[in-house]
């Protein structure tokens, strides 16, 4: 697997001024001026910051892919996506988070957890990461705790359906369809 490029010095911008104009729980934006590696200045460079996000590939002892379809409002439609959530303070990495939000959601836990990727939804614009783990062989081990603002279904299905699902268009998020495929890609034989 191909190593990943480290930024250098001479490739970052300079910060020369930073205000923030919206700041809430799920969302805050600044605004900056930057100074480009080449001495161009940049007067007004909007960034979003979102706390870090986590999936989970859960795949359950008997083989079958654990998914959610859910009602995203920002988007006005349901699709199917895997186990994901916000990496609350309380966690103590992305992986108890990963594991807290499996649980949460669906009432399954346990398996072996492997760090799967690491990605931003948009570098551009937004600070967080989203840590994509993959969970082999969990086991329901409780009920669904959902917060108040989640409302969805859950349901396992055969692995060997993901891909058409994704070829159909079931899955809309970027952060899931990335490792869904990148899983599929790892597992094939």
């Amino acid at each position: 697997m191909p190593k990943k490029k480290e930024l250098t010095k001479s490739s970052q911008w300079k910060v020369l001024e930073s205000e923030y104009l919206i700041r809430r729980p799920w969302m805050t934006v600044r605004r900056e001026s930057l100074r480009l590696p080449d001495g161009r200045i940049v007067p007004e460079y909007y960034v979003l910051e979102y706390p870090d996000w986590v999936n989970v590939i859960a795949i359950t002892d008997d083989g079958m892919m654990i998914l959610e379809k859910q009602y995203r409002h920002g988007i006005g439609c349901a699709a199917w996506e895997i186990p994901c959530g916000v990496l609350e303070k309380s966690d103590s990495s992305p992986l108890s988070g990963a594991q807290r939000e499996l649980l949460e959601e669906t009432g399954y836990g346990g398996g072996e957890w492997t760090l799967l990727d690491t990605l931003s939804g948009n570098p551009g614009s937004t600070n967080n990461r989203t840590y994509c783990f993959l969970a082999q062989g969990v086991k329901r081990i409780g009920e669904p705790n959902l917060d108040a603002g989640e409302s969805f279904d859950v349901k396992l299905f055969p692995v060997e359906t993901i891909p058409e699902m994704l070829l159909r268009g079931d899955f809309i998020q970027a952060l899931h369809v990335a490792p869904l495929w990148k899983f599929l890609y790892l597992n094939k034989n």
